[in-house]
């Protein structure tokens, strides 16, 4: 492939509003044109409503949820059955070759188990012969942020951190969306761009928290190990992602 991979994150609100979700992946069937894409997805406020439906309660600790072994049957339902069959359908609706996975396909990646949160994967890339044989023939892999531990255990995984352990997996850029413009200040203005200095004290001074901590740690660990500057931006504009593929000022962009 003579161009980067770009790994894009999607969920949130965005999984829920239908306009927004096929202008977002019309711009993708562009991208697509000029480079290899991919994208991974978790879908949080479908996997709370589920939950809900079956009478289990959730809770997060430092934005990750809490996954006990009877929420997997559950989770991997929203996740890999209903969430990402929806979004491999839009997909090929916007024009898209789609083939939906989880992070388990293919070995691509691995899980250690976090045990503090019960089943919950923490990701590391692998395995990239599939995923690079499915990019090399056009496709588009849509990846559920679920997973598996070496023992087969099926594990729930933060899709900010699935994403960047893709991105190191397939050597490309890494786009995490949101839904709000990028990293804010304690004013709510955006913060253009971060490096690893600035993002401690961001964290210390209770600036970035929760969700948006595990976006700013995955987006510096994938840049850490890329070199290059990862991006957090808002998903509302379709058209700031072609900013963002052409390596344009977006959202906030984290440095190495």
């Amino acid at each position: 492939m003579t161009s980067s991979v770009l790994v894009l994150k999607v969920g949130g609100r965005l999984l829920q509003q239908s306009e927004a979700l096929s202008a977002l992946l019309q711009v993708c069937q562009r991208i697509q044109q000029q480079r290899p894409l991919l994208l991974v997805h978790g879908g949080g406020e479908q996997i709370e409503h589920w939950l809900q439906q079956f009478q289990f309660s959730s809770t997060k600790v430092d934005g990750q949820r809490v996954t006990p072994a009877a929420h997997i049957p559950v989770i991997a339902g929203a996740l890999a059955g209903d969430l990402n069959s929806q979004l491999v359908a839009v997909a090929q609706q916007a024009g898209l070759n789609a083939v939906g996975l989880t992070l388990a396909a293919g070995a691509s990646i691995r899980c250690q188990i976090d045990h503090s949160r019960g089943c919950v994967g923490i990701p590391e890339a692998a395995d990239k012969h599939l995923l690079e044989t499915l990019l090399a023939q056009g496709f588009t892999p849509i990846m559920a942020s679920l997973a598996q531990a070496a023992d087969g255990q099926r594990l729930n995984v933060n899709a900010d951190l699935a994403a960047a352990a893709v991105a190191r997996l397939v050597d490309g850029d890494l786009v995490l969306l949101t839904d709000v413009d990028g990293i804010l200040d304690k004013q709510g203005r955006l913060i253009d761009t971060i490096n690893s200095q600035q993002a401690q004290q961001l964290i210390a001074d209770g600036t970035v928290v929760g969700g948006m901590r595990v976006k700013l740690d995955a987006a510096l660990s994938a840049a850490q190990h890329s070199r290059r500057s990862i991006a957090v931006a808002g998903w509302q504009h379709a058209s700031n992602l072609l900013r963002l593929a052409n390596g344009e000022q977006s959202g906030t962009r984290i440095q190495f």
